[in-house]
């Protein structure tokens, strides 16, 4: 009788096991199914407080399935806990090296945040929007509409570039190159009023022209922010055609920079 009992709480544990994996399943599913729901149904300024909310979410829902797990197969004494931890780390340190790494890499990037979902960011030549954090792997879509996805473990030894850091906006620069024979006062108030007259611009943010004179010319940075950085493109073509047709409006001369190796 004894016997069949224990027989019995085996297979019941299993059962449970198999319920709470497979809710966990949905539930991640879910998680990520509601949250880019609810971005795209909420005003763009909670739009990234939203999706970066998701990455915790899932995180969450994965350790308290293991939570739920491990005292349906161990009695949880701390020693056995310490036991079954350390030969997972080690089991998984010699099997998946590379994966374990970029693991540990997304505990690390949900914990700092150096990008979440919506930021656009470049991470060796590749430059785009977050889409979504995974556990393994950052998933970026490039403006030219391809998906990258890049293991986190290149936190390790490459250089983040964040552009917008979880804002809805981000500087945006274009470029202007003339022939230094001109009113500089006036061409920098012309391009100042381009930005001003943008439809995509955040008007509660700074416009700045920067000026730079080179051996070649000289060279304008008109600077402002958009509504919304997915817009950036938009933005910076309409500021880069209005503004030569204001310049050209002023008859001053364009030149073409050279190119630096």
């Amino acid at each position: 009788m004894i016997e069949t009992d224990g027989v019995l709480n085996t297979q019941i544990n299993y059962v449970w096991i198999i319920l709470i994996v497979v809710l966990a399943w949905f539930l991640m599913r879910f998680v990520q199914w509601l949250f880019p729901w609810l971005a795209r149904q909420s005003p763009s300024r909670f739009r990234l407080i939203l999706l970066s909310i998701m990455p915790l979410m899932q995180l969450a829902i994965i350790v308290g399935t293991l939570i739920s797990i491990v005292p349906l197969i161990i009695d949880p004494t701390p020693e056995k806990v310490l036991v079954v931890l350390g030969g997972v780390v080690i089991a998984l340190g010699f099997a998946f090296q590379e994966y374990a790494s970029s693991l540990i890499a997304g505990i690390v990037t949900i914990y700092e945040r150096p990008y979440r979902v919506g930021d656009w960011i470049q991470i060796g030549d590749a430059y785009g929007e977050v889409t979504a954090v995974r556990f393994r792997a950052v998933e970026m879509r490039t403006p030219d509409d391809s998906v990258v996805l890049i293991p986190h473990k290149k936190l390790w030894d490459s250089t983040i570039y964040n552009d917008n850091n979880g804002n809805r906006e981000h500087l945006c620069v274009a470029d202007f190159y003339l022939h230094p024979e001109h009113d500089a006062e006036q061409v920098r108030q012309k391009l100042r009023k381009v930005a001003l007259t943008s439809p995509y611009l955040q008007i509660n943010r700074p416009i700045s022209v920067i000026v730079q004179e080179k051996p070649w010319g000289t060279h304008y940075r008109l600077k402002a922010y958009p509504i919304d950085g997915r817009e950036q493109f938009n933005f910076i073509s309409d500021l880069t055609v209005r503004g030569k047709a204001v310049l050209a409006g002023l008859d001053v001369v364009p030149v073409v920079a050279p190119v630096t190796a």
